[in-house]
């Protein structure tokens, strides 16, 4: 059984700004109900570039309509500009975390503000990119190695949570493969040097210490490491952290990601209890 946060039962519940703007000069539809999701995001943009109303529609599950109620709230008052960097992991964080396997209802909130604001700028509705990977929810190619790229997915099953793709048959799990291999491939540096686990160490209690233990500290938590084994990154949690229901969000999204990203690129972090 999955478990939400307050606020995203909160807006499951009770969701704000659900409907749909009268006259609204921005329009992004994007998912469909026969792959499960589907969502319909209004916006009213005034003279000056500033969203003055958003509303939506959605057929999906609580994840999906807190997702939609959260990016709504999101976008009031803010310029095109500032909308067009909200990303889906800003949705997520806004509602306090998602569960992984729901990920996916933040993308497609990020997708319909990507339509809508194409709407908005008049540009032609883009036709579907890429070829299918996925049939069952009819996934791209390219959707999916965008979601890598932009959320720095290592394993079909993280691309499943944020796409949905290869949560069906099974059958495009190869491919997925692939497409991760591609764009780690891609992202890797030209020539990384190899690190000792001696070094790997060192550098990894080095970013722990200058980019992670400060911002945990500040809200009374903190992190220790234990061990490193090949790729593998086993840390304990403390204070606040221990006990705190989204801890693992924190361990993937804040840890491992600032660990890939100025450590070594293939580094799974795990948490062991004590």
């Amino acid at each position: 059984m999955w478990e939400y946060t307050d606020k995203v039962k909160e807006h499951f519940l009770n969701p704000r700004n659900a409907g749909e703007v009268e006259n609204a000069n921005a329009i992004g539809e994007v998912g469909s109900m026969a792959c499960g999701d589907a969502l319909k995001l209004t916006l009213q943009v005034d003279d000056k570039g500033t969203i003055e109303d958003a509303k939506f529609q959605t057929f999906g599950c609580a994840s999906a309509i807190a997702s939609a109620s959260a990016l709504t709230e999101l976008l009031k008052g803010k310029s095109l500009e500032e909308a067009e960097k909200i990303t889906n992991q800003e949705i997520a964080d806004y509602l306090g975390g998602l569960p992984k396997e729901k990920m996916h209802c933040s993308v497609l909130g990020r997708q319909a503000l990507e339509a809508a604001l194409s709407n908005y700028r008049g540009e032609p509705q883009k036709e579907q990119e890429g070829e299918i990977v996925c049939e069952c929810f009819g996934v791209t190619d390219v959707e999916i190695e965008k979601a890598i790229r932009e959320n720095n997915l290592s394993s079909v099953e993280e691309v499943t949570n944020y796409t949905k793709a290869g949560g069906g048959c099974e059958n495009c799990h190869d491919t997925i493969r692939e497409l991760i291999a591609k764009v780690r491939e891609e992202e890797a540096p030209a020539k990384r040097p190899k690190l000792s686990n001696i070094q790997k160490m060192r550098m990894i209690e080095e970013t722990l210490e200058r980019e992670i233990r400060p911002s945990l500290q500040q809200d009374g938590g903190d992190i220790e490491l234990i061990d490193v084994i090949g790729n593998r990154v086993l840390v304990a949690t403390r204070g606040a952290c221990a006990v705190c229901k989204a801890s693992e969000l924190t361990l993937t999204h804040l840890v491992e990601k600032k660990l890939r990203e100025l450590v070594w690129p293939e580094l799974v972090v795990e948490e062991v209890k004590e």
